[in-house]
């Protein structure tokens, strides 16, 4: 099952993508929650995929809505550095031994289709193509064995980074959280459509049609099991919440020289089995 949030008619919703139409989950079951973060709390998850495959209602074609993020405002955004050693070795790090995390807030996310925006204070605006998981519930001391139950499904992420500001000081919270950077989307794919952990699988992103980054998601320094239990460890992880799991080398920054996203730009992540995600970029307007 494919679900996303989206603006129709001027009204706020949530829907399951069907090859290119978009069935409102209301007109499947007005009683069901209206926002993906709320459907999972509830733990209706499975009730809504039922639900789905007995409706033969009409639906709305995909090109007339307007996307939303994911989840507009998840409880927590949890990103992890320097998950990938090539990504950690391009630039001059060691692979590290322990997850780096960092906070996004939700005041920086887009939606597919939507304006990452370059402020007008740095250039050096950066991509970073990745794939996020969505925890569907309540999750603490998970193990390597059971932590898969936990996740709801998956989705796409571009972590655009100000590399500027990021490096202004060791903590990397300034450069990440600039506003228009994180674009979400587009769809939550449920676990049940694809590989456990995303094995197999991998992640492209491309600038302007041009391949930056080509990376096998097999190849995670801690895979979607491992960032689980670790993550469980120290705080509870709740439904709607969203790890975002690292970026494969080729990004912008350690080319020669650096290549960085600019007005008028279009970016595209991609994984086998989670779509695109789509996102042109524009200088900031005061």
């Amino acid at each position: 099952m494919r679900l996303i949030t989206f603006i129709h008619n001027g009204r706020e919703q949530i829907g399951v993508r069907r090859d290119d139409i978009v069935i409102p989950v209301a007109s499947i079951d007005p009683e069901l929650p209206g926002s993906i973060m709320q459907l999972l709390a509830d733990g209706r998850l499975g009730e809504l995929q039922s639900g789905v495959s007995n409706f033969d209602g009409a639906g709305i074609a995909a090109d007339a809505i307007e996307y939303l993020p994911l989840i507009p405002r998840p409880g927590k955004i949890l990103c992890i550095g320097r998950n990938y050693a090539a990504h950690a070795a391009e630039g001059g790090a060691e692979t590290p031994t322990f997850p780096e995390v960092f906070f996004r807030g939700a005041t920086s996310l887009i939606p597919h289709q939507g304006t990452i925006v370059r402020p007008q204070c740095s250039e050096t605006l950066d991509f970073e193509g990745e794939f996020a998981l969505i925890v569907g519930k309540s999750c603490r001391h998970a193990t390597e064995d059971n932590a898969l139950n936990y996740i709801a499904g998956y989705t796409l992420f571009n972590d655009a980074t100000i590399r500027e500001y990021q490096r202004f000081t060791s903590q990397w919270t300034v450069g990440k959280n600039f506003d228009g950077t994180g674009a979400f989307g587009p769809e939550l794919v449920t676990t049940d459509e694809l590989p456990d952990s995303m094995a197999g699988l991998s992640l492209t992103t491309k600038l302007n049609g041009e391949l930056m980054q080509d990376g096998q998601i097999d190849d995670l320094v801690f895979p979607v099991r491992t960032l689980i239990t670790i993550l469980s460890e120290c705080m509870t992880l709740e439904p709607g919440d969203v790890v975002v799991t690292g970026t494969p080398a080729g990004v912008g920054y350690a080319r020669k020289p650096p290549v960085w996203m600019k007005h008028g730009d279009t970016v595209e992540i991609e994984v086998e089995g989670l779509g695109k995600l789509i996102n042109t970029v524009q200088d900031e307007v005061k």
